[in-house]
């Protein structure tokens, strides 16, 4: 156990692709993880929602978490084409209106409101760049970018919780 320690350490010191990928991610990653070292309590922000745009939103996020192990489970297989379509479809720009995100964002902080952004846009981006593996093959940029997706819902997780 005394090892695991160390080695936590060290490996929340090693730069990831996404940091390396986009310097506004680092940041967010930087102070996310400053936030989840915390001893204290949970520090979160509480966000109040009405119950059921509270309840939407929570199915909604566990939807992009369902699409983020999807996403996975396509690269793994090199199915960067279903990569990029379950990206674009259910976590990017075009997936907003089905969510209802117009709605949901009313009721959010500006700087869970910009996480969110982030997400919906790093997930376009990644769609893009998912394309074009499966041209190049080239998995690096795609694996990047799909960090800076993740990097995203990490940070908004790590600064709020609904009530």
């Amino acid at each position: 156990m005394r090892t695991a320690i160390p080695l936590l350490g060290l490996l929340l010191s090693i730069p990831s692709l996404a940091q390396q990928h986009d310097p506004a991610m680092q940041q967010q990653h930087m102070e996310a993880t400053k936030q989840a070292q915390q001893p204290s309590g949970d520090g979160r922000q509480l966000v109040k929602f009405p119950e059921h745009m509270k309840e939407h939103t929570l199915a909604n996020m566990r939807d992009h978490l369902l699409a983020l192990q999807e996403i996975q489970a396509a690269l793994a297989a090199s199915d960067y084409d279903r990569a990029a379509d379950v990206a674009e479809t259910r976590l990017g720009m075009t997936a907003l209106k089905a969510h209802g995100a117009h709605e949901s964002s009313k009721f959010m902080p500006k700087g869970m409101q910009d996480a969110g952004t982030a997400m919906h846009r790093g997930a376009s981006r990644f769609s893009t760049i998912a394309k074009d593996a499966a041209v190049t093959g080239e998995i690096r940029p795609a694996v990047g970018a799909l960090a800076d997706v993740m990097g995203a819902c990490v940070s908004c997780h790590t600064g709020y919780r609904l009530q």
